[in-house]
């Protein structure tokens, strides 16, 4: 075989490994009752979960219990997925800015045998930031703060 032909094949083997590595560990978006079954085939197996947090009629989130003066690496909460099921979610890291205010979340992880699902990130999706007519700061004041200088 010619130098050109073993180096071709190489680099073919190295592209095939590269994508078998990347798509092993790609995960799918799923709601509670698969990833309960995806974990009972493959335990470690990565899912996408997209759900909204419970609250009640004032807008408070149910079942959160976040306490840093005891453990400020430990957010536990309940989420109802984009079939209706809810879930309890524990999430092993500090709680994210704007938690409260988010409306639609996506859990990264895995369920676990006791039903609970282990949430290694949380993709927080607030579409209040992105709407558009509201601004938080009066422009006319700003204007007339900067005249006075």
């Amino acid at each position: 075989m010619k130098k050109t032909h073993i180096i071709g094949l190489v680099l073919i083997a190295v592209a095939i490994g590269i994508i078998l590595i990347t798509t092993g560990d790609a995960s799918t978006y799923v709601g509670f009752d698969e990833a309960e079954r995806i974990a009972q085939n493959n335990p470690n197996q990565k899912v996408h979960v997209v759900g909204v947090l419970k609250k009640d009629a004032q807008g408070k989130i149910v079942g959160m219990h976040f306490d840093p003066a005891v453990d400020a690496n430990r957010l536990e909460f309940i989420v109802q997925d984009s079939l209706g099921r809810e879930n309890q979610v524990i999430y092993p890291a500090p709680k994210p800015q704007d938690f409260e205010r988010s409306e639609k979340i996506v859990l990264v992880g895995s369920m676990q045998s006791n039903k609970v699902f282990y949430c290694d990130k949380i993709l927080l999706k607030c579409p209040s930031k992105y709407q558009e007519g509201k601004i938080s700061a009066d422009s006319t004041a700003t204007y007339e703060a900067k005249k006075q200088l």
